[in-house]
């Protein structure tokens, strides 16, 4: 006997509000390391570097997304 698994609902499957938020905290962390001057100077690095991460991640979901909406053989689904 199978038993019917609920589909999850849209909005909790949705990376855009993760990526929008995960990037605007790593901005708002910069700004405040930039803002204390050498105190946390050495944290700098760390924060741009999860700038770079969140973009990047940003960039390879909208070519996931355009190559999905095309119909491309390798693209994902869903998206």
């Amino acid at each position: 006997m199978t038993q019917k698994v609920p589909q999850i609902p849209p909005r909790l499957t949705d990376p855009r509000p993760v990526l929008a938020v995960g990037s605007a905290l790593w901005l708002l962390a910069t700004v405040v390391v930039l803002a204390t001057g050498d105190r946390w100077a050495s944290v700098l690095p760390v924060c741009l570097m999860g700038m770079v991460v969140g973009v990047l991640a940003l960039g390879i979901f909208l070519i996931q997304r355009r190559g999905a909406r095309r119909g491309d053989k390798g693209a994902q689904t869903g998206l």
